[in-house]
């Protein structure tokens, strides 16, 4: 999100596969019926990738998202689709890389946008609605407005939660507009956010054990995205978005995030279905201005490694063995061919998803696989790829290469040193972002520049012309 100054309590901006054929495996629950497991995803917004404990933060208490490390795998290079959360969204629920898509070019989508996700597109909850699943989005949504595009229109059968890209966790307001609803309704219900989300996931879950059939819970929260408020806030004074925020208060969101998840993994147990769930946790993009992202430098709307890099824990009793540690690159679009794989649910052929199927990884530890991942960021024309432990960066006319294994801090700028490797890659990455949509003018991007963050003093704030992201300077000859 753009960081202009805007009133805390009202103006909140909103600008806001392989393998999928796998047959599931049998766990023998009574609650699903058939053995298929129950998913429930949670999404956090903003999120670092070590704003956990678990991922290495030292100052907050995050039992319950550890706890699902613990009994599962942890992935230590997942990375984000996008540094921002529309774009992300777009690739989550379709499997593919956003850029196919308009609505994968808003970077993010602007309140009252006219676009979002067609509704004919397959989703994640769509695929899996058709192979018998209860489909329910709790949380954010942020992929188009009514009345043409909505969690209802796009495969979810229930939806409580807002449209935009952040809300006030007291008001519940985008910009001037209450921004919760149930279904297609708008509602006015008192309470913080994280907690209203928390209460309804619970509910969810107790009423999906008195239904035959797998259930699917999406439960994207908003936390800790702005305005940065805890659950004691509601009563400080209003202040502009720059103005607003502390490690304090944000140590406070994530702590009643987690104890939210907690809630939740504590209903599955209780209500017999824990044992036939898999709980995915993750974020939409790297961390924004008070993440900690340590090993890592950048943050929101940046394709350096802190833009990008996100927290991945997923638990699957009998299935993904306890405390695994996956070293496997995976990106957002990878949740939904893995899914849909462990579902026994098919994609759609005329829709070839981008994402690989993670399962031999997570439940046979299956050595880590070779792959390409590539991005694009229209402000300061950013452009990135990943090859093995290599990387090539791209910001306004700077270009880098990078071993990001060796140097996660993105220091050491080797694209004189291995120059054949640099225009390889650079010329991979121009292949492959032809056969994308081109990035066009009309599209939102959000970027930090010295108006904001001081840290950003030499950034270019959005609103440059695109150039035509296919110019990687050539290296100096090696040395």
């Amino acid at each position: 999100m753009p960081h202009r100054r805007v009133d805390r309590r009202g103006v909140l901006l909103g600008a806001a596969a392989s393998g999928v054929g796998l047959a599931a495996s049998r766990v023998g629950a009574a609650t699903a019926g058939d053995g298929r497991p129950n998913i429930v995803f949670i999404l956090a917004d903003d999120m670092g990738y070590a704003d956990v404990a678990c991922y290495g933060r030292p100052d907050v208490r995050t039992p319950n998202i550890d706890r699902i490390a613990a009994r599962g795998a942890k992935l230590t290079q997942a990375y984000a689709n996008s540094a921002v959360c529309t774009a992300t969204r777009v690739a989550l629920l379709t499997g593919r890389y956003q850029y196919r898509l308009p609505i994968g070019l808003e970077e993010p989508l602007g309140i009252g946008a006219d676009i979002g996700l067609p509704t004919d597109h397959p989703t994640l909850p769509s695929l899996l609605k058709r192979a018998g699943y209860h489909t329910t989005l709790l949380g954010k949504w942020h992929l188009g407005y009514l009345p043409k595009y909505g969690p209802l229109q796009s495969g979810y059968d229930e939806f409580y939660g807002f449209r935009s890209g952040g809300v006030d966790y007291f008001t519940h307001k985008s910009g001037k507009d209450d921004d919760l609803w149930d279904g297609d309704t708008p509602v006015q219900q008192a309470g913080y956010l994280t907690d209203l989300l928390g209460d309804r996931a619970v509910k969810v879950v107790r009423e999906q054990a008195r239904r035959a059939g797998p259930f699917l819970i999406s439960l994207h929260f908003s936390a800790p995205h702005w305005p940065w408020e805890g659950p004691g806030d509601e009563n400080k004074p209003s202040a502009s978005i720059d103005e607003t925020g502390d490690q304090k208060t944000y140590q406070a969101m994530i702590e009643r995030l987690d104890f939210q998840i907690g809630r939740v993994m504590r209903a599955l147990e209780a209500t017999g279905q824990a044992k036939n769930t898999i709980v995915v946790f993750t974020s939409d993009n790297g961390g924004e201005r008070f993440a900690y992202t340590w090993p890592f430098t950048g943050r929101k709307t940046e394709l350096l490694e802190g833009g990008l890099r996100v927290p991945a824990l997923i638990s699957w009793p009998g299935h993904i063995p306890a405390g695994r540690i996956v070293d496997q690159t995976a990106m957002s679009m990878d949740w939904a061919p893995t899914l849909l794989a462990a579902a026994g649910a098919a994609a759609d052929p005329a829709y070839p998803l981008d994402g690989m199927n993670l399962l031999p990884t997570l439940t046979r530890g299956a050595a880590p696989v070779s792959r390409k991942l590539y991005w694009r960021y229209k402000a300061n024309h950013q452009r990135a790829m990943r090859d093995g432990d290599y990387k090539v960066l791209k910001i306004l006319d700077n270009t880098f290469l990078f071993n990001v294994v060796a140097d996660p801090l993105e220091r050491a700028n080797l694209k004189a040193r291995e120059p054949a490797i640099y225009r390889r890659m650079t010329s991979e990455w121009s292949a492959w972002s032809a056969t994308m949509l081109p990035e066009t003018l009309a599209s939102f991007t959000a970027g930090n520049n010295g108006r904001s963050l001081a840290d950003h003093f030499g950034a270019v704030p959005p609103g440059r012309e695109p150039d035509d992201g296919l110019t990687w300077p050539n290296p100096p000859a090696a040395r």
